[in-house]
């Protein structure tokens, strides 16, 4: 999963650069180098938040069957 979020980071800052090459404008380096910086920002934020609900929903799946696995023992556990 994290080399998963490392390369959406590293894609998407390799395109914010090069979109960067593209546009001519007077902008400079510096401005270039902010743009960069917050398009790089705002995909780890992206990221970060996809992650966060895959991680959720893996737990909750792995409760769920810790629960119902321990359902089925306790049938078989309980007096008859």
């Amino acid at each position: 999963m994290r080399m998963k979020a490392l390369f959406a980071m590293a894609l998407a800052f390799a395109l914010s650069l090069s979109m960067g090459a593209f546009a001519q404008s007077d902008s400079g380096v510096k401005q270039d180098t902010k743009d960069a910086a917050h398009s790089t920002g705002k995909a780890a934020k992206k990221t970060g938040h996809k992650i966060k609900k895959g991680t959720k929903k893996a737990v909750n799946k792995s409760a769920n069957a810790t629960e119902k696995g321990a359902d089925k023992v306790e049938d078989k556990t309980a007096p008859k």
